[in-house]
């Protein structure tokens, strides 16, 4: 698979200027459609063997900090990755919502993460996620928040659409 972008403009990359279009620079969305394409190549989140997976006229090294600047400084704004993965998604009939809770331990640190997905031929897209401050289940409090998030979010989006 070839991950480079050099001189041709790819499918993903048109979508993701289009959906980004003036909220962030062009270098950054080209970024994304390398770290997409990356990620699809290697399978994996490690940054060292994602840094291998761009194939441009740069040292491994240089794409090395840059993921981990990019990580580090950058924060995607939640609701605007969540509306362009519903964008994405070929049928927008027949899903289903789906909230799902995880919790684990990093060291002493408790890490546990609510999320709400759409559910397309049996994959779940991940749609919006918040991190409790707590361990075990959520409550109903936690639930309805996250889903008032994203519907709010959606509800701007179709009135500004008008």
């Amino acid at each position: 698979m070839n991950t480079s972008l050099s001189d041709k403009d790819t499918g993903l990359l048109t979508a993701l200027k289009a959906h980004f279009s003036g909220e962030m620079i062009g270098a950054r969305i080209k970024l994304i459609c390398l770290f997409i394409n990356a990620l699809c190549k290697v399978k994996t989140i490690n940054y060292d063997r994602l840094a291998s997976g761009f194939e441009v006229n740069a040292k491994k090294n240089s794409f090395y900090r840059r993921i981990q600047r990019f990580m580090a400084e950058f924060e995607l704004p939640m609701k605007t990755i969540s509306r362009l993965i519903f964008r994405l998604l070929p049928e927008k009939t027949d899903l289903t919502l789906v909230l799902d809770r995880t919790n684990w331990k990093f060291g002493s640190k408790n890490i546990n993460l609510l999320r709400l997905g759409a559910s397309y031929k049996n994959v779940a897209f991940p749609l919006m996620f918040t991190m409790l401050d707590k361990r075990g289940n959520s409550n109903t409090r936690e639930r309805i928040e996250l889903l008032k998030n994203i519907l709010l979010g959606l509800v701007k989006k179709l009135s500004t659409s008008f």
